[in-house]
This record gives C-alpha cells, sequence and structure tokens, in this order.
C-alpha cells in the first residue's frame, strides 16, 4: 500500500488527526505549526550548512536519517542531536519496502534504531519510510516496534534539483498551516536545498508560522 500524498493533490488544509498506527501527513500542535523534515542524511558536506541555517532561525527540525550513514558519520549524527532536533529512522539502507518481507522491514529498522541509539543514547520512535513507501508489513512492524509513522504533505521535490527559486515556490505555494514540508539533505547535491532553505525559513517564519516537531 502507498499512500496518496496530500501534497501531491495540493491540498490546502489538514484533514483532520490522523489514525493511530497510520501515516502522519500533518502536525496538529497549534494554528500555525508547520513541520520540517530533513532526509537521507547524514552527509558531511550538507548537514553541516544546514544546521547552521537552522540555527541561524532559531527553526527545530526533524532528521530523517539513513543507519548505514549514521554509522559512517556519527560526529554528524551527534551534532544534530545536539542542535535538539529530532532524529527519526529511515531504514538502513534507504531500502524500498514496499514489497519487502516482514523479516527485511524488521531488520532494516532495528538495525538502524540500534545506531541511533548507541550514537545519540536516544533510541528514535518516529519512522518514515523512504519514497512514502508504505506496506501493511512496514505498518505492522512499526506497530510492535512502538513507532510512529512520519510522511509529508509539501514535497518540492528538492531531491530533483529543479532549481533553488522553484524549491521555494513550491514550499510557499503549497505550505499551510499543519504542513510537514520534505527536505532532503543527503542522496547528491543539496546545493539548492541549502540556498532555498536560506530564503525559505525566513518567509515562512515572516509568515507567522511556528516549526515544531511531530
Amino acid at each position: 500500500m502507498k499512500p496518496t500524498h496530500p501534497g501531491d493533490s495540493h491540498a490546502s488544509e489538514p484533514a483532520g488527526v490522523e489514525l493511530p498506527g497510520r501515516p502522519e501527513f500533518y502536525v496538529h500542535q497549534g494554528p500555525r505549526a508547520i513541520a520540517l523534515t530533513i532526509d537521507d542524511g547524514p552527509n558531511p558536506e550538507w548537514t553541516p550548512q544546514v544546521l547552521d541555517i537552522l540555527h541561524r532561525y532559531a527553526v527545530t527540525a526533524t532528521f530523517c536519517q539513513v543507519g548505514a550513514r549514521v554509522s559512517a558519520y556519527p560526529s554528524l549524527v551527534r551534532a544534530v542531536a545536539a542542535e535538539g532536533h529530532l532524529i527519526a529512522n529511515h531504514t538502513w539502507t534507504h531500502a524500498d519496502l514496499a514489497q519487502a518481507s516482514a523479516t527485511t522491514v524488521r531488520s532494516q529498522l532495528e538495525r538502524t534504531s540500534d545506531t541511533i541509539e548507541k550514537v545519540t543514547g536516544r533510541r528514535p520512535t518516529i519512522f518514515r519510510a523512504p519514497y512514502g513507501a508504505w506496506s501493511e508489513p512496514t505498518l505492522a512492524t512499526c506497530r510492535e516496534m512502538g513507532m510512529r509513522l512520519l510522511d509529508w504533505s509539501v514535497d518540492p521535490h528538492d531531491w530533483s534539483r529543479p532549481g533553488t527559486s522553484r524549491i521555494v515556490e513550491r514550499i510557499m505555494a503549497h505550505a499551510h498551516p499543519g504542513s510537514i514540508i520534505l527536505e532532503h539533505d543527503g542522496g547528491g547535491d543539496r546545493s539548492q536545498t541549502v540556498a532555498a532553505l536560506r530564503l525559505v525559513l525566513p518567509r515562512l517564519l515572516d509568515a507567522g508560522y511556528q516549526f515544531v516537531t511531530p
């Protein structure tokens, strides 16, 4: 099962509180709450730049991190945690779990959670499926592990490098109270993402949004 993302259909308002044990597309923490999520890191080039921007604007984000990269760059993971950001499980290898067995799903999640806990001292309680590809084995495994399922409602497709201005335009056009915005600090050249964050964060703050973690 792969859910339709509200952001893909340009939905403008949260459609009520999500059901427990199902993917969460919105935050519900106040009339101007909004969430920023950063996927696919850590990366030694891009993650520090993202952290600097977030620090500058006092924005707290959720970093959905890949276990193998957590293992490779533990100091970056500790830097993310030290800044007060939330760290979520994003599988060990950025695996597409849509057709994966329950055994594979559990291995991907447990190995990643174990590594994040070893590095930071805190076990993640949130999981985001790569590509937003959910399946019944994934949902069941997360329930068994007591993990919340995090999705998104605004996808500016920064991963495809459409240009800084296009990333900014897409976020500003589709961000609304409750939105969960998807961005990336790993998986390729993220210079456009970094540049877009420098522009979009002050605009969202000026618009009265308050950044929260799910």
